[in-house]
């Protein structure tokens, strides 16, 4: 008898303490509302686009695909803010598909806002990723930088789909697997809408996705919010901020976004006079002639580097030309023209007539200027247009000689600065004549001034 209530005491103890320990765990159970009641289109609406919904028997939601149609929605009539959202999602394999949310329609009916990707292309395997639909037209997050996150999807399955979007912060799951986890605030708001994209080839008409078990969480989201996985890498575009992950990293601005500190003029001891202009947290080169280094000049930063990975935001206007050069020596050219070193290409590819000069597009934007052509190392397609009055981020690594240039979050090229390859790359270029060529340990990083106007943000960088 004895041992039977020692045995209670010590149970009643464990669960006391068990309560002490874990006082929320029966309050943080997420609180769900279906968001299709599973029987009719009762508060959901089609927006743009023919193509076909339907509710099936079991309560799920089918779209089959048509030619001659643009992507076709099926959205809330209300709008919804910070949300927790689960869906389970079925596509045959060579449509594409996704989830809006916190979106819009334009005054000419189109939608436009965040889409969480459904992509059966096997090659890119980017579901999961945030596509910024019909407005900056841009993956924000691409899964380029996630491979586990890549091969979380499976094709001709169903999959389940959980999307956390809380104030600045969006991040994606698919089978329970980490995919993005994005900061952007470029929406607050916005419907929910279930997309079939248009079609180009009859071979995939009449293909389908289906969607079941779409259900919503709006209260106690924080409580709820999954833990955010290290293989997911944070992307982050607001606008001169780090966030505590990138600080935790390494990263800080390489300019302020205020002043001239840390930069000079590559030909100068202090910041050109004319030529560069901040404003509201942009450095602008205005516009003079259209030639190299005539106006304001070149400027670089007063420190060398050497190991780093650089990010930047650079809008062009039309038929503009710029750069990003780094392992700089300002000493190597003291005449005219720009100062020499390796250099990230920054040009309106369909505008200025660059383009099609040198070997094989080796002069467009992304490629290593008049030595590497850019290309799209992560997907199936060509690289991505750089649009004027646009914003695009350009990313260069440096890790000993193995160099990266990757825009908008895809990958362009990668070259080994100090093999034979690249050496006789440099023979036969423009940069034949300068003796050691990107051969330097370290050197400045330098933004380019060639007549036009070029606008860049949120320079920022960390050193390995």
């Amino acid at each position: 008898m004895k041992i039977i209530i020692m045995i209670k005491i010590r149970w009643i103890k464990i669960y006391t303490l068990l309560l002490m320990l874990f006082p929320l765990i029966g309050l943080s159970q997420t609180n769900w509302t279906q968001l299709f009641n599973g029987k009719n289109f009762d508060g959901w609406e089609i927006k743009q686009g023919q193509a076909d919904f339907e509710i099936l028997n079991d309560g799920i939601i089918q779209a089959t695909s048509i030619l001659n149609s643009p992507s076709t929605y099926m959205g809330t009539v209300n709008h919804h803010d910070d949300f927790i959202l689960e869906y389970d999602v079925f596509v045959t394999p060579g449509l594409n598909s996704g989830v809006q949310f916190r979106s819009l329609v334009s005054k000419k009916g189109q939608v436009y806002g965040y889409q969480c990707e459904l992509d059966t292309d096997e090659f890119r395997s980017w579901t999961g990723g945030v596509y910024d639909q019909s407005r900056r037209s841009l993956f924000l997050y691409p899964l380029t930088r996630n491979e586990k996150g890549k091969n979380a999807f499976k094709n001709g399955v169903w999959n389940k789909v959980r999307i956390e979007a809380v104030g600045n912060s969006t991040r994606t799951w698919v089978n329970g697997i980490q995919c993005s986890n994005l900061i952007d605030d470029t929406s607050k708001s916005g419907f929910i809408a279930m997309q079939i994209h248009s079609i180009k080839s009859i071979e995939n008409e009449g293909k389908v996705v289906k969607w079941k078990n779409i259900r919503i969480s709006t209260s106690d989201i924080q409580i709820n919010r999954w833990p955010v996985e290290g293989y997911a890498t944070e992307i982050n575009n607001i606008d001169n901020f780090l966030s505590e992950d990138q600080i935790s990293k390494g990263w800080r601005f390489l300019w302020d976004g205020k002043t001239t500190k840390g930069w000079r003029g590559a030909k100068l001891k202090t910041f050109p006079k004319e030529g560069w202009l901040i404003q509201d947290g942009l450095l602008k080169v205005v516009a003079n002639v259209g030639l190299e280094s005539a106006g304001g000049g070149d400027i670089v930063t007063e420190k060398k580097f050497s190991n780093f990975e650089l990010e930047l935001d650079f809008k062009i206007t039309k038929g503009a030309n710029s750069g990003i050069k780094y392992f700089v020596d300002t000493e190597m050219n003291k005449g005219e023209g720009s100062s020499i070193g390796l250099e990230f290409q920054i040009l309106d590819d369909k505008n200025h007539i660059d383009a099609k000069k040198g070997v094989m597009g080796n002069r467009k934007v992304a490629s290593l200027y008049d030595l590497i052509t850019a290309q799209n190392l992560q997907e199936s397609r060509g690289k991505r247009d750089v649009k004027p009055n646009t914003w695009h981020r350009a990313r260069i690594i440096v890790n000993g000689s193995i160099v990266e240039h990757w825009l908008d979050n895809i990958k362009m090229l990668e070259f080994n600065r100090h093999s034979q390859t690249f050496n006789s790359l440099v023979n036969y270029s423009k940069y034949q004549k300068w003796p050691g060529f990107g051969q330097a340990d370290s050197g400045h990083i330098l933004l380019q001034e060639h007549g036009d106007e070029v606008h860049f943000k949120n320079i920022k960088i960390r050193e390995f």
